[in-house]
């Protein structure tokens, strides 16, 4: 008969355990879902706040994040921008080679003439022509 009146009365200890777990819960709240347009305006604040002398982690306190999340979103954003930068890198790195191989027949060009004649000159000193 014990075991049945155990079993029908909590104990004390486990109504202030959940009560304890019931007010955590309440005090939780859900995360706010940023669009990618506002990442990317909420880290553009961030930077520019960081600019004008703040520290990462006050800019972020300001815009509403958390210094970690800020590092997350950035890291995630830098890949989309990447690749941007690398095709106009590639671009103007395809520029520069074609510019700098141009360069370098007409010096070879140049240099081939500038030995012929000297050639020539010799030759005639030599009184081998």
């Amino acid at each position: 008969m014990s075991k049945a009146k155990a079993e029908s009365r909590p104990s004390v200890s486990k109504k202030a355990a959940r009560t304890a777990e019931a007010s955590t819960v309440a005090v939780r709240s859900r995360r706010k879902l940023h669009s990618p347009q506002e990442r990317t305006q909420i880290l553009s604040d961030i930077e520019q706040s960081v600019g004008r002398g703040d520290s990462i982690k006050s800019a972020a306190k300001e815009a509403g994040i958390s210094e970690q999340t800020y590092y997350q979103w950035k890291k995630t954003a830098a890949p989309v921008a990447a690749p941007v930068a690398a095709l106009v890198s590639e671009n103007n790195d395809l520029k520069d080679l074609l510019a700098l191989e141009e360069e370098n027949k007409r010096l070879k060009s140049l240099l081939a003439e500038r030995l012929r004649k000297e050639n020539a000159e010799l030759r005639k000193k030599l009184g081998l022509e």
